[in-house]
């Protein structure tokens, strides 16, 4: 039975999970944009709203909470001076996940994760 099993595994142990994750929120700020596979995308989007929340709260223990999961010190400040400007505005959502192709090698679905850009956003407004 699967009763409360919340949390997917993605074939890897613990630790490995939680590395890989990290690494992915890290470069996820870095490059503001990301290509992995969609079930990888579907579980690392609610880790990066969190930073993203915590660093638009901006106060010391915030900063030290994201710096613990973020592994690069520039990466983390570089997420604090931007979010506060960027996503002043919105209350969720800082995340879109995009499908892209099929893999060639085994067929996964992959995936474009991004960070929403406001000037992205009043573009699709304008549309509309």
């Amino acid at each position: 039975m699967r009763h409360r099993c919340v949390n997917v595994r993605l074939s890897r142990t613990t630790a490995h999970r939680k590395a890989m994750l990290r690494n992915m929120v890290t470069s996820l700020f870095l490059h503001e944009k990301i290509e992995t596979t969609a079930v990888k995308a579907k579980v690392l989007k609610p880790l990066a709203e969190k930073m993203i929340t915590l660093a638009k709260r901006g106060d010391l223990h915030a900063r030290r909470q994201a710096e613990a999961y973020i592994q690069s010190h520039q990466v983390c400040s570089k997420l604090f001076a931007d979010a506060k400007t960027r996503f002043t505005d919105r209350m969720s959502g800082y995340v879109r996940i995009v499908p892209t192709r099929v893999r060639r090698g085994d067929a996964a679905p992959m995936a474009l994760v991004e960070l929403v850009s406001p000037a992205a956003e009043g573009k699709a407004a304008e549309k509309k």
